[in-house]
């Protein structure tokens, strides 16, 4: 059935008009079909890109720039996608990339699934409510099994952080230098945990990545302070300066101009030269109560005045003008200098200290290197690789590391990943399914068999045969040994605690709550009102518009 308007007639026949002209409805069976496969078509472009052996995509933006990669949210970002269920599963996988930062794709796969699943219980006449009730209770019962299985392990083991970096990296292009970019990630986030009460907070904004094509991936450095994409403001000044003292200056090196319009008479060359004396002193003097403080380093985040910059290169005091708000606050997080406002508020005591400021060329670029911070609260890592893109792919690998290491830092349970725990809490929950009745027991069975959708996933990328997969999978964890999940290299099931392949309980967690949460709201969805889109400001040539305007739901 087509899309059709809202129809509605009095008695004697006369059509009432209730939503504007060209508003089109879609109810019952038809809308909820038109949303499950316009999520199920997201699924299915994203499933291809599971697991170390999934492939990558190409996307091209309308100004013809090219991103490729395998990441699901950044796939999902960079598809320009118009309707609406679809945009539900776009935002599924952005919400769950912000709050664990990993298992972007595993979560699209996964709502896909439990859709499937739902649209055959659909045409069997089993109320889309009742399924959502059965799911519900399975994914309480599915995260009740989760944290059961989970294993505790100490928040500070590098060993251990190390192998969940490293698993985090297996799908990404990164992943022949996996090794090296994860001890940068455990020590970053080591670095930047703070202790609280409950266990230890982390900040993942503390960890500054920037990046920079022009190297090879082995070439990326974590800094224990801050690089800054600036360069020094005048030649006269030094290019390098040891056990730098460092001054953050909100304000302008520059003298303020009056709120009000003000006229000036000059009538003599004398008076002139005053003016101009004056004007040097008073930057003289700024530069002298700086120098005062015991400062060698200046950054400001706003400019600073030719004159000024003059004065500071004869004291020798090396300069950066116009540095952004958030690396003011990283570099006062990193050397432990306080952000003065003014000049005259300056003191000694809220100057931050360094091993070593210097200027360096990145290419055609020149940048700032804060190194050798005593104990930084913030710290960069700055990304190098061949190509732009090859750049690109590695900084949202390094994004994924550092989130997962964050995950078991603050949250210290891990599963084993490669779908052994979808495998072993779908086995478990299969098993608990037979206590319920009726239809909501078919609804926790399926919600059990789209878990396995992750395993099958994996293995069907690999190029194996998910039906001997299933079979074996299934037989193993039925038998109790359940960390056996799929070797991808192998093309088989293995025991995958074995082969330390290692995920954070918090991310499987999130993974199953928003899949579950995406495919309830699509599936409560049973009618679809539009309104008609936007008219052409100017008509087409060769008459009006003929015909009344589709809805992006036909």
């Amino acid at each position: 059935m087509a899309a059709q308007a809202i129809p509605a007639v009095t008695e004697s026949g006369q059509p009432v008009l209730i939503l504007k002209e060209g508003t089109t409805q879609t109810k019952g069976r038809e809308a909820q079909r038109n949303n499950i496969t316009a999520a199920k078509v997201v699924a299915e472009i994203i499933r291809t890109c599971l697991g170390p052996r999934g492939m990558d995509k190409m996307l091209i933006s309308s100004f013809g720039d090219a991103t490729i990669t395998n990441d699901g949210a950044t796939i999902l970002k960079e598809m320009d996608i118009q309707h609406p269920a679809a945009k539900m599963m776009v935002e599924t996988a952005k919400a769950t990339d912000q709050e664990v930062g990993d298992g972007t794709t595993s979560v699209v796969v996964l709502a896909g699934a439990l859709l499937e699943k739902a649209e055959a219980l659909i045409d069997k006449n089993v109320h889309p409510t009742l399924i959502v009730d059965g799911y519900s209770k399975a994914e309480e019962k599915a995260l009740e099994f989760g944290r059961k299985i989970a294993i505790p392990v100490d928040p500070k083991d590098k060993g251990m952080l190390k192998k969940v970096a490293i698993t985090s990296m297996a799908s990404k292009l990164v992943s022949e230098n996996r090794d090296y970019l994860a001890d940068l990630a455990v020590e970053a986030i080591l670095q930047v945990a703070q202790k609280t009460d409950e266990g230890y907070k982390v900040d993942i904004g503390d960890v500054k990545v920037e990046k920079k094509a022009g190297a090879s991936i082995t070439d990326t450095q974590l800094i224990r302070g801050v690089a800054v994409d600036k360069e020094v403001v005048h030649s006269g000044m030094p290019r390098r300066v040891e056990k730098a003292k460092i001054a953050l200056l909100e304000s302008p090196l520059e003298i303020e101009k009056t709120e009000f319009d003000a006229k000036i008479n000059i009538e003599t060359p004398e008076q002139m030269k005053s003016f101009m004396d004056e004007e040097t002193r008073i930057f003289k003097e700024m530069v002298d109560k700086i120098a005062a403080t015991g400062a060698n380093v200046v950054f400001c985040q706003k400019g600073i005045d030719d004159m000024a910059q003059h004065f500071l290169a004869k004291r020798s005091i090396l300069a950066i003008r116009r540095v952004k708000q958030s690396d003011m606050e990283k570099l006062s997080k990193a050397t432990g200098g306080r952000i003065v406002t003014s000049v005259d508020a300056l003191t000694s005591a809220d100057l931050g200290s360094a091993e070593l400021v210097e200027e360096r060329k990145l290419g055609e670029d020149k940048w700032t290197f804060v190194e050798g911070c005593k104990n930084p609260k913030s710290l960069t890592i700055l990304v190098r690789g061949g190509t732009e893109r090859v750049t690109d792919e590695a900084e949202r690998s390094i994004h994924d590391a550092l989130s997962v290491v964050r995950d078991v830092v603050e949250n210290p349970k891990i599963v084993v990943g490669g779908g052994a725990f979808e495998a072993e809490v779908s086995t478990q929950l299969r098993n608990w399914a037979q206590t319920l009745t009726g239809r909501e027991q078919l609804a926790a069975l399926d919600f059990a068999d789209a878990l396995e959708s992750i395993p099958l996933t994996l293995a069907e990328n690999a190029g194996a045969d998910p039906l001997d997969i299933q079979v074996e999978l299934r037989s193993r964890h039925e038998k109790g040994e359940k960390w056996y999940g799929v070797d991808v290299f192998a093309g088989k099931v293995a025991d995958l605690e074995k082969q330390e392949v290692l995920e954070p309980l918090r991310v499987k967690e999130q993974i199953i709550t928003s899949a579950h949460e995406a495919a309830a709201m699509i599936l409560r969805i049973d009618d679809v009102i539009a309104a008609s889109k936007m008219k052409e400001s100017t008509p087409p040539k060769g008459g009006g518009a003929g015909g009344e305007e589709s809805s992006e739901f036909d």
